[in-house]
């Protein structure tokens, strides 16, 4: 199994996800520490053994594996009034969640193409199967979410990846700071679209998918630091329900404010990404 052997051996997923838990969980105790290590590595696994069904099965078979669905009426009801902005993190089965939403409403998200170009025509094909446009994370794909909104559809933006050096700010984000987009900010300050989150948890034979309201109400804050916060604060209650199943070991907070170090830059001195 693919998680056991990332929590087993010396590797960088494991190296990357240890740091990421020192710097968010700083209270917890080694031992604790180190078993949802262990966890969060057989979850990356499932998570690389969920790719060939998740992205080649018929679109009938892979959304059976919708198991239980929570907060649909909710979201459902406020997208009949109008747009609505849709993240999906990386916890859970990330790619289920969008395959999921794009059979239910029409969904406009950005996407960034794959390092491998010549994989980019299956990648897409495989995202936009159940009904999803994907749109490339490029000015162009931002007008194409305010349009989607505009006209009553939902618009998908995966919040927690580092937007670049220059392309984000720093604000906390499950404890340290972490350069975060600021698009969803300003999407909700220019559309007042109402904000829902979506993730597809993991559980047997399939996925419970969750769909839960924004309530942060520093969300709409005037001031951009506040609301890119508040989003922060949204997603960190997500992951801490189920921290197991969030991709720890992305390299979240290796861009630093001016004088920090790479966290990073400890376990894998010569490397580059």
């Amino acid at each position: 199994m693919a998680g056991v052997a990332l929590a087993s051996y010396p590797s960088r997923e494991r190296e990357v996800t240890r740091t990421n838990l020192e710097l968010c969980w700083p209270g917890l105790d080694l031992a604790s520490r180190e078993r949802l290590l262990r966890a969060s590595l057989v979850e990356t696994g499932q998570t690389i053994a969920e790719f060939p069904a998740l992205w080649c099965w018929k679109a009938e078979r892979v959304l059976a594996l919708a198991r239980e669905v929570r907060g649909e009426e909710r979201f459902l009801e406020a997208r009949s009034r109008g747009g609505v902005l849709l993240l999906t993190p990386h916890l859970g089965a990330w790619e289920f969640s969008g395959l999921y939403v794009a059979s239910r409403v029409p969904l406009t998200a950005l996407y960034k193409p794959p390092p491998v170009a010549e994989m980019e025509q299956f990648y897409t094909s495989a995202r936009q199967r159940t009904g999803a446009r994907l749109v490339p994370a490029e000015a162009s794909g931002v007008r194409a979410l305010h349009r989607a909104l505009r006209d009553g559809e939902v618009a998908g933006v995966l919040p927690d990846q580092d937007p670049g050096r220059g392309s984000g700010i720093f604000v906390p984000y499950l404890g340290p700071l972490a350069n975060t987009t600021t698009l969803v900010s300003k999407l909700l300050e220019k559309t007042g679209v109402p904000l829902f989150l979506c993730w597809s948890e993991r559980v047997p034979g399939g996925f419970r998918v969750h769909f839960v309201e924004a309530s942060e109400p520093e969300l709409r804050s005037p001031d951009l630091a506040q609301a890119v916060t508040a989003m922060n604060r949204e997603l960190g209650r997500l992951v801490r329900s189920a921290p197991e199943q969030y991709l720890w070991s992305y390299k979240r907070f290796k861009n630093r404010p001016p004088g920090e170090a790479d966290p990073y830059r400890r376990d894998h001195d010569s490397e580059e990404g």
